[in-house]
């Protein structure tokens, strides 16, 4: 299953509701595993993020509306990054690499 890194801040309204962020953060991870996917890790941090969290989903669209619709309660804005695993990024050398 694709693996993507979520890097998260949160908005004005987010930060005035902070003692809510473990609550939100449990309701994000049962709906990704509604959605069919896993929040594999997720921490508070200190920094640029508020926020880290690596999650899979079955695919782009998947991770796309799970975070449409957590952003839509307007507590975080998100950046995305699609992460490869040392097997797929072999492949992906490999394919790079070929003829």
């Amino acid at each position: 299953m694709p693996t993507y890194v979520v890097l998260v801040n949160w908005t004005d309204q987010g930060i005035r509701t902070y003692p809510e962020t473990t609550q939100r953060a449990e309701a994000f991870s049962g709906m990704v595993e509604k959605l069919g996917g896993k929040v594999v890790s997720l921490f508070w941090t200190i920094g640029p993020y508020d926020i880290v969290t690596v999650v899979e989903a079955p695919d782009d669209a998947t991770i796309t509306a799970g975070l449409l619709r957590v952003c839509a309660l307007g507590n975080i804005r998100t950046t995305t990054l699609r992460a490869f695993g040392r097997d797929e990024m072999q492949s992906i050398v490999t394919k790079a690499t070929a003829g």
